[in-house]
């Protein structure tokens, strides 16, 4: 019998107050209609309600030419730098102390070098425009999601959205890049005529996701060491193995799009996600990186999670990226 969450929670019962359920969406690509679960797809939005609009700042590049006489002193740098190597086969390349210091002066702070156009590209916060209109992420009907996410009374659709460009800190997101990221929640009875909505001026590839139908499955998901007693991680590793399997992301934190569940934290240590009533907050929504299906990489090829408060859902989410 195949290693699973119910057959370790039945060996070890210790693990069953961590469970949660969770759903993975499994998106495909196809063409969903306003009144399906999906990913990309075309939203159930009233005619009569305006559509988001993103007026944060946004993330964008910029370039600057270097003079002629930074190009020469990173020229000459460079130069040096290989007839070290050159020197010293069996080195590395290496720049002195005070070569480095000029590198660092001529870059003032931009993030990188085009050695061909001699450029120097800088992000910088752009708050002109009128703004950028959201772009439809992810819909959710209750039928499809019964037990991994809370419905509020009267509603039975979840909608996602995201302004598709990059974003620094903004508004009650610390330590955040990314796209900005909207929910919201509706009766489906109570909307007849859909609106068209606008497309954005602008926009990062990435951050457009293909439309995709959705083929939901309810999990159980466990968490991973950092949100489990001293110990019992290690048994549930233990018992994986025996198995021929992997306790983390076949049994805990369960990979690729999801609703619910437990985040993992393999990029870095546990961040405790706050909410701003001091409540420690819970994962509600995962998008993940693909070249298929959806064809969405944020970050560096990982994952978007949106937290909730669990005391208050109406109060802020927080996003995060591992």
């Amino acid at each position: 019998m195949p290693a699973s969450t119910e057959s370790l929670i039945a060996e070890v019962p210790a693990f069953a107050a961590h469970a949660r359920t969770a759903t993975l969406l499994r998106p495909s690509e196809g063409t969903p209609g306003v009144r399906e679960s999906s990913v990309g797809g075309p939203l159930l939005w009233p005619a009569d309600e305006p559509w988001p609009v993103c007026r944060a700042p946004h993330a964008v590049q910029v370039s600057e030419k270097l003079t002629d006489e930074e190009r020469e002193i990173w020229q000459r740098i460079d130069r040096a730098m290989k007839e070290r190597a050159r020197l010293n086969p069996s080195g590395v390349y290496e720049v002195t102390k005070e070569e480095a210091l000029i590198q660092q002066q001529i870059m003032a702070g931009a993030s990188a070098l085009d050695m061909i156009a001699w450029e120097r590209t800088r992000w910088v916060q752009d708050t002109s425009g009128p703004g950028v209109p959201m772009v439809p992420v992810l819909q959710l009907y209750a039928r499809d999601v019964p037990s991994a996410l809370p419905w509020p009374d009267g509603v039975d659709v979840l909608q996602m959205l995201w302004c598709p460009t990059e974003h620094s800190d903004p508004p009650g997101q610390p330590h955040y890049w990314g796209p900005m990221v909207t929910l919201r929640y509706r009766s489906s009875s109570e909307v007849e005529a859909v609106l068209d909505p606008p497309r954005p001026d602008r926009a990062d590839r990435g951050y457009l996701p293909r439309p995709c139908v959705l083929d939901p499955v309810e999990v159980t998901d466990l968490p991973d060491r950092e949100d489990l007693p001293a110990g019992l991680h290690a048994e549930g590793e233990r018992w994986a193995e025996a198995r021929g399997a992997e306790y983390h992301r076949t049994l805990a934190c369960r990979p690729g799009w999801k609703a619910g569940g437990w985040p993992s934290w393999h990029l870095t240590d546990l961040i405790p996600i706050d909410c701003t009533c001091g409540t420690r907050m819970q994962l509600f929504l995962t998008v993940d990186s693909s070249d298929d299906g959806p064809d969405v990489c944020v970050g560096r090829y990982g994952e978007l999670r949106a937290f909730t408060c669990p005391t208050d859902p109406t109060h802020p989410i927080r996003l995060n990226i591992q």
